[in-house]
């Protein structure tokens, strides 16, 4: 079953209890999803499906970055519209699991003591085996703490 179809039959269970507040982030999120699928001309894979939500997250979390700490109606709605677009998006890797595909990259590279000159060749082969399931600064963090 499609995101589409999960997100249709959830905003309809929404919509049935009267709440309005995540009816109406489902609905964002089904106009998003069909959106790209229109663009597409076909059915999306479940990373195209799971980018589109991430990239829902990354929009509302922008907005609460810069949103003044007066407006708590704005702030509350963000934080309500991340809390359900989370429970859509795929599982992030952690620190331990990152880690684990940073030494693999290395071991594929034959890279024994990483330095900042070899950043972007290591960059270049991980971040594709980690798009859309790790969060990318961490990556770079992790990354930058290990190089010599």
């Amino acid at each position: 079953m499609s995101k589409i179809d999960v997100v249709r039959g959830e905003m309809m269970a929404a919509m049935k209890a009267k709440d309005k507040e995540r009816k109406n982030v489902l609905s964002s999120l089904l106009t998003a999803l069909k959106n790209v699928q229109i663009d597409k001309r076909e059915e999306l894979t479940e990373a195209e499906e799971d980018q589109v939500v991430l990239k829902l997250i990354k929009q509302s979390k922008e907005t609460l970055e810069m949103t003044p700490a007066d407006r708590q109606d704005i702030i509350d709605e963000c934080n309500y519209t991340i809390k359900v677009l989370e429970e859509y998006a795929p599982e992030m890797m952690d620190e331990n699991k990152i880690k684990e595909v940073i030494d693999g990259v290395l071991k594929e590279l034959s890279i024994d003591k990483p330095s900042a000159s070899d950043k972007g060749k290591i960059m270049k082969v991980l971040m594709p085996k980690v798009k859309g399931k790790a969060d990318g600064g961490l990556v770079n963090k992790i990354l930058g703490g290990m190089l010599e």
